[in-house]
């Protein structure tokens, strides 16, 4: 049940003459194709766009908070599957400060539990209310450097998934990495993306 297959929906320009890859992953009980509805708000006209599609719309079982081995063997078939759609977009000839990332609620958690595992100069990532992945926050998992790749964290205060606490902690994280975050609290926001999320992304992000 907890194998991802490899279904990535793909949307916008053709890669041979894209200006940049954009991967997007979906909230729980989300799907690639609402996701990638969201491209439609952003400024990435001329991107490809890659959205992976997690087996029963969940890419792993329990909170993000959870102890690791409860989420287990989903949360690493679903870091495969985002790795998966990174090669992809590699082979499809973007270069790695090509590929921008974006993600919602469970989406965001997984953007940027991966990006940090793989920290390098991407082009940019977007985590639309998320935090990093695990009961705590085990540095031993995070790798590389960012040089500087700009990151937009939003989340609501308070948030019924996402606690502030932990969302604070991941910016930490990046910013030791090198990363350029940018984080927003927006207080008493429901668990949603809002237009001002949006227009966010776009002038720190889509740039």
């Amino acid at each position: 049940m907890y194998s991802h297959t490899k279904q990535i929906k793909t949307a916008g320009a053709a890669p041979a003459v894209a200006k940049g890859a954009l991967i997007l992953l979906h909230g729980r009980g989300g799907n690639a194709a609402n996701i990638i509805g969201i491209a439609n708000e952003l400024d990435v006209d001329g991107f490809a766009i890659y959205a992976p599609q997690a087996t029963n719309n969940s890419w792993y079982p329990l909170s993000f908070l959870a102890p690791d081995s409860q989420n287990q063997p989903a949360l690493d078939s679903a870091l495969a599957m985002v790795d998966e759609t990174v090669k992809q977009a590699l082979t499809d000839g973007f270069p790695v400060h090509k590929i921008y990332f974006l993600g919602f609620s469970q989406g965001a958690c997984l953007t940027l539990e991966y990006i940090t595992r793989h920290a390098q100069p991407f082009g940019g990532a977007v985590a639309f209310t998320g935090g990093l992945i695990g009961e705590r926050v085990n540095l031993d998992n995070y790798k590389g450097d960012f040089i500087g790749m700009p990151v937009l964290i939003t989340t609501g205060n308070p948030d019924p998934h996402v606690p502030l606490t932990r969302v604070e902690e991941s910016v930490k994280v990046l910013k030791s990495m090198d990363a350029a975050v940018t984080l927003k609290v927006y207080n008493g926001r429901p668990h949603t993306i809002s237009q001002e999320e949006i227009e966010l992304a776009n002038s720190t992000i889509f740039i």
